[in-house]
């Protein structure tokens, strides 16, 4: 009898530790999640996950692979560094906005042609998800995207995207569409089943072409572009500040670089700052992906150290890399060669 309810007493308390370790999805989501997918999941630079048709219309599996691999070059970034429990915690607490059954769907293919598919995909999708299936284009509700326009359409040609969705999820978003956004059913538009099958054949047909460039992650190699400079503290910062005016910018306040985080009498007049912008250019980033803005205006560090005066400033390509969007690598690789420009005409 003592035994049997030490085993019992033994087995509760396990059951509690495991409660007690259990991921809590809601802290995972507000930590990974809501900052493109709102708290609630009404969406902003990602995907309305409450949306009730988005909901309806995907997989708990497709969630998870999602989560898992993300959408290379397409602002969704991998989590694969969160643990499965982890994965599951977040997909439990995304499904607590769901009003109906969650969709499952067959693993098996669908088969079709995917000749005429390509034909009518150039017909019926390429305006929105690309010629290529390579998505459209920017993030930012205030410039590239309406605000009443809840979602972006999604890159189909897209390692991420072709993992994670089965062809009969792919038939059934082309079959029913999704209501409150731009995807409508292809049925009302006339398209047969037979039609819809060659569609779904050509998206999977993706799988065998080469990565388009939206699905390209931009490589870095030092995340900061360092020059020494041969003057003095002084005279760097006003070379720093002509060189900017002649490679297209205007520069701006001039401070140190711990203004604001001390009193004035404490900071170190060895560290300076100069501010410089292109207004073409900053909303031409905006535009692509407004997460930029936390790193405008432009910026370049003068320090000095043991009479050595060294110019520093991030490598612009590495917002392209942390933000996983693409559509930056153009821009971010010319504004990393406007930082080197403006750092090389400084300390001749």
């Amino acid at each position: 009898m003592r035994l049997r309810l030490f085993v019992l007493i033994l087995l509760a308390g396990m059951g509690l530790t495991q409660a007690m370790a259990a991921p809590n999805g809601a802290a995972l989501y507000g930590r990974n999640c809501a900052s493109c997918h709102g708290a609630k999941g009404d969406g902003g630079i990602g995907v309305p996950l409450s949306l009730p048709s988005f909901q309806a219309g995907i997989s708990d599996d497709y969630l998870r692979k999602t989560i898992h691999a993300g959408r290379p070059g397409r602002v969704m970034p991998s989590f694969s560094s969160l643990s499965k429990a982890e994965v599951d915690a977040i997909v439990r607490h995304v499904r607590t906005w769901n009003k109906g059954p969650s969709a499952t769907y067959s693993a098996r293919q669908i088969k079709g042609d995917p000749v005429h598919g390509k034909k009518l995909f150039g017909q019926y999708c390429a305006s929105c998800h690309g010629v290529n299936g390579e998505g459209s284009t920017g993030t930012g509700v205030t410039f590239s995207r309406p605000r009443d326009l809840p979602i972006m359409a999604p890159a189909l040609h897209n390692p991420g995207f072709l993992s994670a969705a089965t062809d009969s999820m792919i038939k059934a978003t082309l079959m029913n569409g999704r209501k409150d956004t731009p995807m409508i059913s292809f049925r009302k538009l006339g398209l047969k089943e037979r039609d819809i099958n060659d569609i779904v054949r050509y998206i999977r047909n993706f799988e065998k072409q080469p990565l388009p460039e939206s699905a390209q992650v931009l490589q870095v190699g030092s995340p900061v572009i360092t020059r020494d400079s041969p003057y003095d503290l002084a005279t760097t910062v006003e070379n720093v500040k002509r060189a900017v005016n002649n490679n297209n910018f205007f520069h701006g306040r001039v401070q140190t670089l711990e203004y604001g985080l001390t009193q004035p009498e404490n900071e170190n007049p060895k560290q300076v700052i100069v501010y410089f912008c292109n207004i073409s250019l900053l909303n031409k980033a905006l535009a692509v992906d407004p997460r930029v803005g936390m790193f405008l205006p432009c910026r370049i560090t003068i320090f000095e150290r043991d009479g050595k005066v060294q110019l520093m400033s991030v490598d612009p390509k590495v917002m392209s890399r942390l933000f996983n969007n693409s559509e930056l690598n153009q821009l971010c690789e010319q504004m990393e060669q406007s930082y080197t420009a403006i750092m090389e005409e400084a300390t001749l």
